[in-house]
């Protein structure tokens, strides 16, 4: 046996997903999206920059200002960022044009078209639109554009050539720029790897953990050339391997991995709900679990919706590997904002993806996972989601995520079919975020504030996890993704505080559900094992 010393990743390298040096959420991925994001947030936000960096400096230092829309690059790099700017704008022109004329041809059809026949505006229809939309109305006579998601993967809009990784050694949970407004320039301590996300050799490297490779080895596989070699040195350990054993015990144990992660295990079965796995930085205080404590194979992972902290692009593609079926809601393909998110996992390398639907289910070994209703948290948008079922042995657990129980008779008629439920996962996020956060760039209209601030994307406050627990009337019940995690600050932009509204609400709910049903409730936070 050879000699050479083998490496793997160090426990603290961060792995950034990038579409065009920007980091990869599902809005920057589904061209039609990506292409809106890009005019009406990427562009304006850089412009403004421009105009004025400064500001942007300044503001990206004050803790109320976080995830509003500023760059946090320094002063010193503006020449960078205005050379960045005229890349994007020529390297995505074709983009650029296809949003324009989708809003445009749009707002056309709203204001012309009123139930007569819409054939006559095909022959309408711009050129960066041809052959990649559908005109429907709705029951009310509302016209429609439909974009054909999966011809526009297969399409020029679909930029392969624009991804890569950007590997770094992580010192702390909160150096990360916020991940929508800042672009990742080139140039700084970071490895960039221009790899497409689907390219088998994404998973060559995450192998490392079970596999570790000569250092002439890794660079091959990185293409990098020898004088990155210090760089490529500073994100790796050495290593021997590591292979880890299932659990196999009929007992459930979970583990909990942060913000809306849980691992589930019974009998060598290992499911993993909404993958957001943070590294272990240099430098943190908060323990958690991290990539070396996940089974060498997990079987399902299960998707709740495409948020960006719930679909973490960063964390499947490093999980790639290891998983055996991806089960993500079905979407309605009608809306170009609510995109498809098993067309998104299989241009992510995914060959297995399970699409579910309302009270869609199918057998594990013993027992069975079942897709059920989600209400709330997506602005009163159609949207990919749901929430989720596990029965296992005599167990049973419901995954709730960001659900707002808006009608909690919806359970009533889940528990016909399931039965009581014994262990609840609910999230508490119950001031979310107003309606242009996440969507005013994909509009076509931009949304006056006092629709945008009573549209909020907000999960359960205290009343009404109650009624969601009294509904499924559960045996005891944990509550997660709330976003204190320090390793999810760069997502979610919060500074929690033990005295703001979350807190307060979910004591509230704790002490109801405690003196009304007699159930114990806990908030999780970092990391939690539980066994039942």
């Amino acid at each position: 046996m050879s000699d050479e010393i083998r490496y793997a990743l160090a426990e603290s390298v961060c792995v950034e997903p990038l579409v065009g040096r920007w980091l990869a959420w599902p809005h920057v991925m589904s061209p039609v999206t990506q292409s809106l994001h890009l005019l009406n947030y990427q562009i304006t936000t850089l412009d403004s920059y421009l105009a004025n960096p400064g500001i942007h400096e300044t503001s990206c230092r004050n803790p109320k200002l976080l995830g509003g829309a500023f760059v946090d690059v320094p002063t010193s790099r503006l020449a960078e960022v205005r050379d960045f700017s005229a890349k994007m704008k020529d390297d995505f022109s074709d983009n650029l044009a296809f949003a324009r004329a989708l809003i445009a041809f749009h707002k056309r059809l709203v204001n012309e078209a009123n139930g007569e026949s819409l054939e006559g505006y095909y022959r309408r229809i711009p050129e960066p639109l041809r052959g990649y939309v559908e005109l429907l109305y709705d029951y009310y006579n509302r016209p429609i554009v439909r974009p054909l998601e999966g011809l526009l993967y297969k399409s020029g809009y679909y930029k392969k050539e624009a991804q890569s990784l950007r590997l770094f050694r992580q010192e702390t949970d909160l150096e990360r720029p916020y991940y929508m407004s800042t672009p990742r320039l080139p140039g700084d301590d970071s490895l960039d790897w221009n790899v497409a996300f689907d390219d088998p050799k994404i998973d060559e490297l995450f192998r490392l953990e079970q596999e570790p490779k000569s250092f002439a080895e890794i660079r091959s596989l990185l293409d990098s050339p020898t004088s990155q070699d210090a760089k490529l040195r500073a994100i790796l350990r050495e290593s021997d391997g590591a292979i880890r054993a299932p659990w196999s015990s009929d007992r459930i144990r979970i583990r909990y991995f942060g913000h809306a992660c849980v691992l589930v295990e019974s009998g060598g079965v290992s499911i993993l709900v909404d993958p957001l796995i943070a590294p272990r930085p240099e430098r943190h205080d908060v323990e958690r679990f991290s990539f070396g404590d996940l089974p060498e194979r997990i079987d399902y992972v299960l998707i709740t919706h495409g948020h960006h902290d719930h679909f973490v692009i960063e964390t499947l593609l490093r999980l790639r590997r290891k998983i055996g079926t991806l089960v993500a809601p079905r979407n309605s393909g009608v809306f170009y904002g609510d995109l498809s998110l098993t067309l998104l996992a299989r241009q992510l390398g995914f060959s297995n993806v399970r699409e579910v639907d309302c009270l869609d289910e199918f057998a594990i070994p013993n027992g069975r996972i079942v897709a059920v209703p989600f209400l709330g948290e997506h602005n009163d948008l159609p949207s990919a989601k749901t929430a989720y079922f596990l029965h296992l042995g005599t167990r049973s657990l419901l995954f709730a995520a960001d659900s707002n129980c808006l009608d909690s008779e919806i359970y009533a008629h889940l528990l016909r079919e399931t039965g009581p439920i014994d262990t609840l996962f609910v999230g508490m996020e119950c001031v979310g975020a107003p309606l242009n956060w996440v969507y005013g760039p994909i509009l076509p209209n931009k949304p006056d504030h006092r629709h945008s601030q009573g549209r909020r994307s907000n999960g359960c406050n205290s009343n009404t996890a109650l009624e969601l627990a009294r509904a499924v009337r559960c045996r005891q019940a944990f509550i997660y993704a709330v976003g204190r995690e320090p390793w999810v600050r760069y997502l979610l932009a919060l500074t929690p505080a033990e005295d703001d509204v979350y807190m307060a609400e979910i004591a509230k709910y704790i002490r109801s559900l405690n003196d009304e049903m007699g159930v114990g409730a806990n908030l999780l936070f970092g990391r939690a094992e539980i066994l039942i």
